[in-house]
């Protein structure tokens, strides 16, 4: 029998304005409305607003809506701090209290965890952060714009390519945020600005560093302009030219000592951003472990030792993993620093078995993990193997957290704690921690092992 070709019908989005109500927020802190009988999803609004918006995708199974205004704002609502909010793609809940963008996404951190928990789940406390100036790193896009003729610096804007020109950031750490003026005034100078790539700005708690990356060599003159800033400013100056060898032009290198340890690192290192959560959050994961002289401690993704030497001041030893080899030879010269010899760090792909290696044969008391968005999947599965009692997941993304917990209910871990950490005020990322601890020799559950989670 033939087949004949049938052309799919050309569905359009209707671009009419509509007038709809907002009954709820989804885990990304979007408001949900329901429009022909499909969850509608409007960024910037809030439960129990009318709104009239304008749909920009319509899907089969949702759509998406521009906000055009609001007819009935909620009592929630407020005006957002920032005079770049509308446009700039860095924050999207300014204009939710930060009281209530912490209950928001406790509630939210709650109800993922809850979805396949045996027991229902309470909150500890949250690790809060300071409202504004709380960023102690950003990284701004260079963009020369041929219709203007000029270099747009800034942040990517809402949903867009484009970029936000911002000279004036409240949420960053106010001695970064002085130099943005200067700097671009600098750049703007340059000879040939299309061949800017973007700056990098790091707060270490004491100095301050700017990393130019450029495609195109500098001229002395240029050099020198960004050598007497740098003198001016009391900053150091690095460049990363296309060799992608980072060269420091003057200055005293970086140091965290927010743990009570000392962590040089490079500006290309990862560090975490809000580094008053960070202090707090390594002594809360140091303190849930309960470690002591007697424990051998696992940090897998240790990066530069963040949790690793904090652990190591209270456990037996502590061997750090991390699949970075830069980072491992860094950690390895700041366990010298500290003059810390019963740690040890070690490179590995963790998405990669590395049952055999040597540092895993023997068992561990106590596991740290604190893996990337994509969650833990290499890893997950052999934690009670390992031998631990007990283990802090440190997330940056609910979802995997939800995901891989069910590993750790099936290896025989119970959930004991979870908290949420107020890493990013003023956007939807969710930071949280969860300890689980070994109440038995695991147990296979009915029904299927999820594969992801949904955020709504």
């Amino acid at each position: 029998m033939a087949n004949f070709y049938q052309a799919k019908k050309n569905i359009q989005t209707s671009h009419k304005h509509q007038v709809v109500t907002i009954e709820k927020l989804d885990h990304q802190g979007t408001g949900i409305a329901y429009f022909n009988k499909k969850p509608m999803f409007v960024e910037g609004t809030l439960p129990n607003e009318e709104v009239v918006v304008q749909p920009i995708e319509d899907k089969s199974k949702f759509i998406r809506a521009k906000l055009i205004t609001i007819q009935k704002p909620s009592s929630q609502r407020i005006d957002a701090f920032c005079p770049h909010y509308q446009t700039c793609g860095g924050c999207n809940l300014q204009h939710l209290g930060h009281d209530d963008q912490i209950a928001m996404k406790s509630e939210s951190l709650a109800q993922i965890m809850n979805k396949f928990s045996e027991k229902p789940i309470s909150l500890d406390a949250t690790i809060r952060s300071e409202r504004l100036g709380y960023r102690r790193r950003a990284r701004i896009s260079l963009v020369f714009d041929n219709k203007k003729q000029a270099l747009q610096f800034g942040f990517r804007e809402k949903g867009s390519k484009h970029i936000a020109n911002v000279t004036n950031c409240p949420v960053l750490e106010p001695a970064l945020n002085a130099l943005l003026p200067e700097i671009k005034s600098i750049l703007s100078s340059f000879s040939q600005p299309r061949q800017l790539g973007h700056v990098e700005l790091v707060f270490d708690g004491k100095r301050k560093a700017v990393l130019l990356r450029h495609t195109a060599d500098l001229s002395d003159i240029e050099q020198q302009r960004l050598i007497d800033f740098a003198k001016q400013t009391e900053a150091t100056m690095y460049l990363l030219p296309n060799s992608g060898e980072l060269h420091c032009l003057i200055g005293e290198p970086l140091q965290c000592v927010e743990t009570g340890n000392k962590i040089d690192f490079l500006p290309t290192d990862f560090i975490q951003i809000n580094q008053g959560v960070n202090k707090a959050m390594v002594e809360q994961a140091v303190s849930w472990l309960e470690v002591t002289k007697t424990d051998r401690v696992l940090d897998l993704f240790c990066g530069l030792g963040n949790f690793s030497f904090a652990l190591a001041q209270k456990a037996q030893c502590v061997v750090g993993v991390e699949g970075v080899q830069a980072m491992v030879d860094r950690a390895r010269s700041n366990a010298q620093i500290n003059q810390l010899d019963n740690i040890e760090f070690h490179q590995a792909d963790l998405e990669q078995d590395f049952t055999r290696n040597d540092w895993a044969i023997n068992r561990f008391d106590k596991i740290v993990l604190d893996p990337a968005r994509a969650g833990a999947t290499g890893v997950i599965d052999k934690i009670a193997k390992l031998g631990a009692k007990s283990v802090v997941y440190v997330s940056c993304n609910p979802s995997t957290l939800a995901r891989d917990s069910q590993s750790l209910y099936q290896q025989g871990y119970e959930l004991k704690k979870l908290a949420m950490m107020d890493m990013f005020p003023h956007t939807s990322h969710l930071e949280s921690m969860a300890l689980f601890v070994k109440t038995s020799n695991g147990k296979k559950k009915s029904g299927k092992k999820p594969r992801s989670i949904k955020l709504f």
